[in-house]
């Protein structure tokens, strides 16, 4: 779980409720209730609150709006949560999103209107890299590396590549460490970043006439990271596409929103199904 640091707020009680709902930005000096209004003391000035015309401005500061909160129903159950939903007169934008297990954010552009919801299905942060996904397949051992940066071509001694692998996947390479007597079988190294993927030559081919063979190859776009013979080669899809949703106990999330007029948020909801491995 990420660490979550908060700012200094101010809190509210309600006696109605017996807690604090709510949480303010502004810090004031002092506070006090008078004659039916709220007045507080900031650098020896005395301001008097809910009568601006701009929401959420203290003190001549402007801030957004937010809210934070958890879906954690079946508390003892990994859940994968697909959409997010929420109804309001105004688009909101998560900010924040994780589960115990992953993170993403949702911009406000992703959420469309359908029947009066602002509804978007659940993706990961553009960017991400898990490569215990299943948008993560290996491609097989480097078996050359020829051209120049930015078209290098990479062949494997393969008789096919298979499917999974498309242009614009990002190629890794895995630079395998040398057993030792007392660790004969070690794990593979950290994946190193190669390039995006421009153009693949999925089957090996003969030529019949001249007897020329063809690998199958593929040709990066590198950044400047020259593929090594020897070196395990994978490919890795983009992470925003291939989201599937959240997998976690509880998905916790933040709404933020930045009208400086009245706002009305009426509930937020997702889609939620139990995660079988």
């Amino acid at each position: 779980m990420p660490k979550q640091y908060y700012p200094p707020t101010t809190l509210t009680y309600s006696p109605d409720i017996k807690g604090w709902p709510s949480f303010y930005s502004y810090l004031a000096d002092y506070m006090v209730g008078m004659n039916g209004f709220f007045y507080t003391w900031a650098g020896g000035n005395l301001y008097r609150h809910n009568t601006n015309v701009l929401r959420n401005n203290y003190y001549g500061v402007q801030y957004n709006s937010t809210i934070t909160s958890v879906f954690n129903e079946a508390a003892m159950t990994i859940k994968l949560f697909k959409t997010m939903s929420y109804e309001s007169d105004d688009k909101w934008e998560c900010t924040s999103l994780f589960t115990d297990l992953s993170a993403g954010s949702m911009l406000s552009t992703y959420f469309v209107q359908k029947e009066g919801e602002w509804f978007t299905f659940l993706r990961e942060n553009d960017g991400s890299v898990n490569f215990k996904a299943r948008s993560s397949a290996g491609i097989g051992t480097i078996l050359s590396a020829t051209g120049p940066i930015g078209a290098i071509v990479v062949s494997f001694n393969l008789d096919d590549l298979g499917s999974i692998l498309s242009v614009g996947d990002i190629a890794y390479q895995v630079l395998p460490i040398a057993p030792t007597p007392s660790n004969p079988y070690p794990p593979a190294g950290a994946p190193t970043l190669i390039g995006p993927i421009d153009n693949i030559v999925r089957k090996k081919t003969t030529n019949i006439a001249t007897g020329v063979v063809t690998l199958p190859s593929i040709t990066i776009n590198s950044a400047g990271v020259v593929p090594l013979v020897g070196n395990f080669c994978l490919g890795l899809k983009n992470s925003v596409a291939e989201s599937h949703g959240a997998r976690g106990y509880y998905l916790h999330f933040t709404l933020e929103n930045t009208n400086t007029d009245t706002v009305e948020l009426f509930s937020v909801g997702s889609s939620v199904m139990k995660s079988f491995p």
